[in-house]
């Protein structure tokens, strides 16, 4: 049976299926992206813009001189951020996003090295220079302000539970401290059962597909992080997996950049602003068919 979610957080309105109405098909920005680039499809709705410059963004010199560019995401997020073992095809919204941005920095789809890093390591991947930025269910938190920058919100979603099929459990307030909650390590989930159900046993992995098989195996009783992710999985495996209860959190989606690098988060945010329609194409293509309803946030100011 197919599920209807809308994504929202604590205080939002239910969302409708809307998108700002801007088109961005190689809109000059106030950094100076062109107007130009190869033809798009329903596929790739974007395009990959040429003389592109972006005046003190070192993250952009770094790019621009390599020829090619460095971007982590996640590969176990059905929908979202995935790698196909069999085929080797990378899919989802979040890498579609992280594609977007490459493309509008001149960057063919070639060239872009992706990497998976687990959501512990997010930061220091960004601080060491190991990646240029990261999308993958990255929400903006003032902690991780202190070390990195962050270009969006996005997308916007809240902290759900994903349970058996079966089980008795409706919403988080049916967790107790006879239920196993499982989450990743080092993510903002994990850290709200923790802090808001103390009494509550949990237990982490470093990514959520290993969250995933523990409940299918009866070693926990649910999962939490973002809505987005658990219909995810719900939506693969329908017969054994529900998505349960009303979001407790409110998750606003980034891309996370080297800290203090104000020229690359402003392109990125004229990018995301100037493109709606193509946001709504990249949403519909990995997400829509799962009955997820959302809307293309507003991007936060810089500085």
């Amino acid at each position: 049976m197919r599920r209807t979610r809308t994504l929202a957080g604590i205080g939002i309105a239910a969302t409708a299926l809307l998108a700002l109405t801007a088109c961005n098909s190689g809109t000059p920005s106030s950094t100076g992206a062109p107007e130009g680039g190869e033809e798009t499809s329903s596929s790739t709705p974007w395009t990959v813009l040429t003389d592109v410059t972006i005046d003190g963004s070192p993250t952009f010199d770094r790019i621009e001189s390599a020829g090619t560019i460095k971007v982590g995401v996640k590969e176990d997020q059905p929908g979202l951020g995935y790698l196909d073992p069999v085929t080797g095809d990378r899919t989802g919204f979040d890498v579609d996003i992280a594609r977007w941005m490459a493309a509008s920095l001149g960057v063919d789809p070639e060239k872009i090295e992706f990497t998976a890093i687990a959501s512990a390591n997010r930061e220091q991947a960004i601080v060491n220079g190991d990646i240029d930025y990261y999308v993958g269910t990255y929400s903006i938190t003032d902690k991780r302000k202190e070390q990195i920058s962050f270009a969006g919100p996005y997308f916007l979603t809240g902290q759900g539970l994903l349970v058996g099929a079966d089980s008795d459990i409706k919403s988080v307030d049916d967790l107790s401290a006879e239920t196993t909650v499982c989450s990743a390590t080092g993510s903002t989930p994990i850290q709200n059962i923790k802090t808001n159900y103390p009494e509550v046993p949990t237990k982490e992995y470093d990514t959520y597909s290993k969250c995933v098989e523990d409940l299918k195996n009866g070693q926990v009783d649910a999962v939490t992080t973002d809505e987005a992710i658990l219909i995810g999985y719900a939506a693969q495996d329908p017969d054994n997996l529900k998505v349960v209860g009303e979001p407790f959190s409110e998750e606003r989606y980034g891309i996370g950049i080297a800290k203090g690098d104000d020229a690359l988060a402003e392109y990125f945010n004229t990018q995301l602003t100037d493109g709606g329609d193509i946001w709504q194409q990249i949403f519909d293509n990995n997400l829509g068919a799962s009955g997820v309803k959302a809307t293309q946030p507003e991007v936060d100011p810089i500085g």
